[in-house]
């Protein structure tokens, strides 16, 4: 099992989560980076109709990543 599906499972998400080992997505969304971190900490949102609905970016704070993407997906952030 990979990691984002045990996380799903461990978590119970229920919903699909994109796993980029060669990070070709993470250069298409502008967080790709050089160095020894390969890349800037962001959580994207998107709607079943591909629609982007947020950006989270923190470097630091992965509460503020959950909390924010809650928001999204509940409707609240208006």
């Amino acid at each position: 099992m990979g990691r984002q599906k045990a996380f799903d499972k461990k978590n119970g998400l229920g919903f699909p989560l994109l796993s980029d080992p060669d990070r070709k997505i993470a250069k298409q969304f502008g967080v790709r980076r050089f160095g020894l971190l390969p890349s800037r900490r962001a959580t994207f949102v998107i709607d079943t109709d591909r629609r982007l609905l947020g950006e989270i970016t923190s470097e630091f704070d992965m509460n503020t990543h959950a909390d924010e993407a809650l928001e999204l997906l509940r409707g609240t952030n208006d």
